[in-house]
């Protein structure tokens, strides 16, 4: 698979940029690291509590059955009487909220209020005993329901939660991150071979400095060397005017001769 890195003009401004990237970037994998961990610490933990809640709640609905059916044969028939009885709820469910890692999970706590006088009749001629009992193991059953409902929703929250944490995770660790890299490698190839044009440039131009120097000393010392020898030549002259020999060269006029 070919690296894959973002279209940048390489400079050592965009490098400090994407360095900066590539930081946050690592930043932001290890926070969610800790967080996708700490959401599947409290999944199992829930996991654990649910697997509890469904045993418990196996034997307090069978025990709620077999109370249910001791009436039944006591008494018989109650259910005209519980309905006529019952003027407001005495079993509520309040909806609280907690915070795992940033996390809302509703939480469910039953609240079972006094029955007064609403059921003080029922069963008053036989089975009373059995009717109370049923109803303490149906309280029992409905507090499980609530627990295990709550747990459950927690359940299904943190497993979408925990999903799309890990996707993003993936998703830098393997994607986001190579992707910064490369585009670092790249971005330091460019500058690295940047810096090797500019100083062959620079060692081609103090070449040049040199030769063009060189020249120039050649052709003073050239300059030099004619004005030395020219000053020979004419010290040459002199020196033969002084000894009385004429030089055939020289400008001055042989007197005439008479035959």
């Amino acid at each position: 698979m070919a690296a894959v890195r973002d279209n940048v003009f390489p400079t050592r401004m965009n490098l400090t940029v994407t360095k900066t990237r590539l930081k946050g970037a690592q930043t932001g994998h290890s926070l969610l690291k800790r967080k996708s961990e700490a959401l599947t610490a409290r999944f199992r933990a829930i996991v654990r509590k649910i697997e509890d809640a469904k045993l418990k709640m196996g034997k307090v609905m069978q025990n709620a059955s077999f109370s249910l059916a001791e009436v039944a044969y006591i008494t018989g028939d109650i259910s005209y009487q519980v309905r006529e009885s019952a003027k407001s709820a005495t079993f509520k469910v309040s909806a609280k909220q907690e915070n795992v890692s940033g996390v809302i999970l509703p939480m469910f706590q039953p609240e079972v209020q006094a029955s007064g006088s609403q059921f003080e009749l029922t069963g008053l001629g036989r089975g009373g005993q059995q009717i109370q009992k049923a109803r303490g193991v149906y309280i029992k059953a409905v507090e499980t329901l609530v627990e295990l409902a709550s747990l459950q929703t927690a359940f299904v929250i943190l497993d979408e939660v925990i999903k799309l944490t890990n996707r993003r995770v993936n998703a830098i660790e393997y994607v986001i991150i190579p992707r910064i890299e490369n585009t670092i490698s790249y971005i330091n190839s460019e500058l690295d071979e940047q810096d090797r044009e500019e100083f062959y440039r620079l060692k081609k131009i103090q070449g040049k400095k040199k030769e063009r120097a060189a020249a120039t000393q050649r052709e003073m010392d050239e300059k030099a060397k004619l004005a030395i020898d020219d000053g020979n030549i004419h010290q040459v002259v002199d020196d033969d005017s002084e000894t009385g020999v004429r030089n055939i060269l020289s400008e001055q006029t042989d007197s005439d001769i008479i035959f």
